[in-house]
């Protein structure tokens, strides 16, 4: 009796199978891919009510981030600071400047203004400022070199493997604490060996189970 098929037809599963394992593949790659935060929230830089530069005024002016976020020593949040803050310069710098007419308006009408969140976190994710700063994780570490950026963008993807990713090396981020909020600053030849004094010193221990952030 003669063939229905064509002999060749008998090799059809395996290519299914090869093609099934190959496009899966391709799948799981681009959603790992693009669906990851190093895509979907890197470089996310939204537009602000006023236009401020922190260029401007952390490189050009040499201002301290402190002077602004300055309940990030001592709160978990790293607070936006209030008109009155913006004012305290700008009653006598560029007091007419058509830039500032909304600064102007909020310390006039005690109305906050509402500026965008650029860095953020899952409520159900818990982050201390304070801690990652006593302990001597510089500003730049998680925020990139703000002083550099006239709009501030985000540099890293604030994941939990990011995280956890320090949590177990948290060599390569400790520094000196007096150099926390310098943008510029480089590790030494023998970070290894003062990270290490450091963490011994400090008593540095971060948390690398999920009840160290998910509370």
């Amino acid at each position: 009796m003669a063939q229905i098929f064509p002999e060749w037809t008998n090799k059809l599963p395996t290519y299914a199978a090869l093609g099934a394992v190959v496009i899966g593949a391709v799948v799981v790659g681009f959603i790992w891919y693009y669906g990851s935060p190093w895509y979907t929230d890197v470089g996310y830089r939204p537009a602000q009510p006023v236009p401020y530069s922190h260029k401007l005024h952390a490189d050009d002016l040499g201002m301290d981030c402190r002077y602004c976020h300055n309940f990030v020593e001592e709160s978990p949040h790293a607070n936006i600071p209030p008109t009155q803050t913006c004012m305290n310069c700008h009653t006598l710098i560029l007091p007419e400047s058509e830039k500032l007419l909304l600064v102007r308006e909020s310390f006039a009408n005690k109305q906050p203004i509402e500026w965008v969140r650029i860095h953020k976190l899952p409520d159900y994710a818990y982050f201390d400022h304070s801690a990652h700063l006593r302990a001597g994780v510089g500003c730049a570490d998680c925020h990139g070199n703000v002083a550099k950026m006239e709009v501030v963008s985000q540099t890293q993807p604030l994941s939990m493997s990011w995280c956890l990713d320090c949590h177990r090396n948290p060599e390569k981020s400790i520094r000196p604490l007096d150099q926390i909020t310098n943008m510029e600053w480089t590790a030494p030849d023998n970070q290894a060996e003062y990270a290490r004094r450091m963490i011994e010193e400090r008593n540095i221990d971060p948390p690398k189970d999920c009840s160290g952030c998910h509370r």
